[in-house]
């Protein structure tokens, strides 16, 4: 480790001075089988496999901070090979190519093996902090859990990844990481909306970027085929590599605290989602992180209107299983099948249920401090604190209102005593959508609400201006709106791939004000309201 630290706190300039110290592959049993053909693998957490070559690999886009991260010099991303490495296209020294083993629920019912089918991860590094990182590349060709897909991906899909990488990372929100978009110069057949009309898409690879990709499902592959042995070995390795505080004897007591970790993280996610208006879209539990980290960005989505049912998941549609608002609970569900997974390690499930009976009093803590951040309040420890936590959800429901602009207004509302009532609910017409729609009867119930929280600030003593301060550093000004990033693709697709990196720039600073940037905050316009790629996504990429 010394070795790699020290390359990487004094700037890797060039490709050939990227090390390598790859411990999950070291660590784990390998699928003994080289060959790049599907099967089904059993008693090993990995297959290693070759990236496919891209044609003609350019970098299109890359992130600075990750870059910085791990050490690499702007010389280092500006050398051409870079690229090429990143793509999959050149193999480096150190470098152990694979494929992890898993399986999953999906959509609430086992769907066994599963694996990464689009996912190839080069190896590991160790970032300027002394922390393993994973590159990983995304749509870089098939693997043996490929089933009948290619392993490829398009640019679209792509793009959206990249972005929503950074974007979540800039809004605090838990993440994987992106150090890169590259367009690979071929072609991919895709039927986005499973219509039966394929056509051929640019292609391109991410370079994701974590501490580990290791899933729930990783886990519950080896319980549902009774391996423990392989199971606890990939469960010690975690431990001992991830969340070495926990670090010791292989106890059942320690797979007991490892997943009461793993439950706290996970809520702490899902409670950010809910903070930044995020929907996940697709959250199997092949899609859950062991860190707590939201991972794979496919159909997600953003909340322009404030509609808890709404899910950007065309498969989804009908049921609508991964909609905003049942997220918390999907997460509980998923939590429920990680346990079940650990229960021949642990021995017994009291401790395991103990574990699981914890989430929800510790995510509704931890929403309950979130709420109170966004109203701009100490907590909601008062019973009139708490029904303000509910009734401005409530009032978000009354007319079709934009979730984003709505909390910013909620800002700058006046709450001094003696304000007309109608003047102090002004601000929040600026979050409407259909202005005309709305009503007396809604303007009354607004005004009832705006009117209790003012008198709620005042009671308190919290000035404007300190609470207008507090509520913006919570409540973002700009977030990846689904229209923003297909405009980005759209500018991509047509030979203007600094659209994304202009982007990528506004969301560095989503709670920034961002003078002359205004309109990368406006309302989703008429024409994204039922456009594909800005209402509805799938997983097709």
């Amino acid at each position: 480790m010394p070795t790699e630290f020290a390359l990487a706190s004094t700037g890797v300039a060039s490709v050939d001075e990227i090390r390598f110290d790859n411990r999950f592959t070291a660590s784990l049993p390998a699928d003994p089988d080289i060959a790049n053909n599907r099967r089904q693998v059993v008693g090993a957490c990995f297959s290693r496999v070759l990236p496919a070559s891209a044609p003609e690999p350019v970098l299109l886009a890359h992130s600075a901070e990750v870059a910085d991260l791990l050490g690499f010099a702007p010389e280092l991303v500006a050398d051409p090979r870079f690229a090429a490495v990143v793509a999959g296209s050149t193999a480096l020294d150190g470098m152990d190519p694979h494929a992890h083993c898993y399986g999953g629920h999906q959509f609430g019912s086992w769907a066994g093996q599963l694996g990464d089918g689009r996912a190839i991860a080069l190896g590991e590094i160790v970032d300027v902090a002394g922390q393993h990182q994973v590159l990983q590349l995304k749509g870089a060709g098939p693997t043996p859990y490929s089933r009948t897909a290619d392993g490829l991906a398009v640019l679209r899909s792509s793009v959206r990844e990249f972005l929503c990488s950074e974007a979540m990372a800039h809004l605090g929100v838990p993440t994987t990481r992106a150090l890169s978009l590259v367009g690979t110069g071929g072609m991919v057949m895709r039927d986005m909306l499973y219509d039966g009309h394929p056509e051929l898409e640019p292609g391109a690879v991410v370079c994701r970027v974590a501490p580990s990709f290791v899933r729930f499902g990783n886990f519950e592959i080896f319980a549902s085929r009774g391996d423990v042995e392989t199971l606890r070995t990939l469960a010690d390795f975690v431990i001992e590599s991830d969340f070495e505080h926990l670090a010791g004897e292989p106890t059942p007591q320690r797979y007991v605290q490892f997943f009461d970790e793993v439950v706290r993280r996970t809520a702490d996610m899902v409670c950010e989602w809910l903070r930044v208006g995020f929907v996940h879209g697709v959250m199997n539990t092949d899609n859950m992180s062991i860190l707590g980290l939201t991972i794979d960005y496919g159909p997600y989505g953003w909340l322009d209107d404030y509609d808890p049912d709404w899910t950007p998941n065309t498969t989804d549609a009908a049921h609508r299983r991964y909609r905003f608002g049942t997220q918390p609970q999907v997460a509980q569900w998923n939590l429920m099948q990680l346990a079940n997974a650990l229960y021949p390690l642990a021995g017994e499930a009291d401790g395991l249920q103990a574990a699981l009976d914890g989430y929800v009093p510790y995510f509704e803590k931890k929403w309950s401090t979130m709420m109170a951040a966004k109203l701009g309040l100490p907590e909601l420890g008062a019973e009139v604190d708490r029904e303000l936590a509910s009734g401005v959800l409530a009032v978000l429901r009354l007319v079709e209102t934009d979730m984003t602009v709505f909390w910013r207004r909620l800002a700058t509302v006046d709450t001094a005593e003696g304000v007309d009532p109608h003047e102090r609910i002004s601000p929040l017409a600026e979050a409407y959508y259909r202005p005309e729609e709305v009503t007396d009867e809604h303007r009354s119930a607004t005004s009832d609400f705006i009117e209790g929280y003012a008198a709620r600030l005042r009671a308190l003593g919290i000035a404007d201006v300190s609470r207008a301060e507090t509520m913006n550093q919570v409540n973002p000004k700009y977030v990846l709106r689904n229209y923003l990033a297909q405009l980005a693709i759209d500018s991509a697709t047509a030979g203007r791939p600094e659209a994304i990196g202009e982007l990528l720039d506004v969301m560095r600073r989503p709670y920034d004000g961002q003078p002359g940037r205004e309109s990368y905050a406006a309302l989703r316009p008429d024409w994204a309201r039922a456009r594909v790629g800005c209402s509805q996504l799938s997983c097709s990429s």
